[in-house]
């Protein structure tokens, strides 16, 4: 997985917390549920970046032994 998308991916969470935050503090719930979707997508595409380095990483190992 590349540094650029994982970065991507965590830049999505943060700004889903901040705009939760906000909508939280000036009462606009419709942000403050967009914050919380970007959050989750956020969270859900770095888990699928952790399972694609871990598989990655297997792999290698795997192909190592073999050698």
């Amino acid at each position: 997985m590349s540094f650029v998308d994982k970065a991507k991916h965590k830049a999505e969470e943060v700004i889903g917390e901040v705009k939760e935050k906000v909508g939280e503090l000036t009462g606009n719930e419709k942000l403050q549920a967009e914050g919380q979707k970007d959050q989750l997508s956020g969270n859900v595409k770095q888990t699928g970046d952790s399972v694609k380095d871990a598989a990655s990483n297997l792999g290698d190992k795997l192909k190592g032994d073999r050698s």
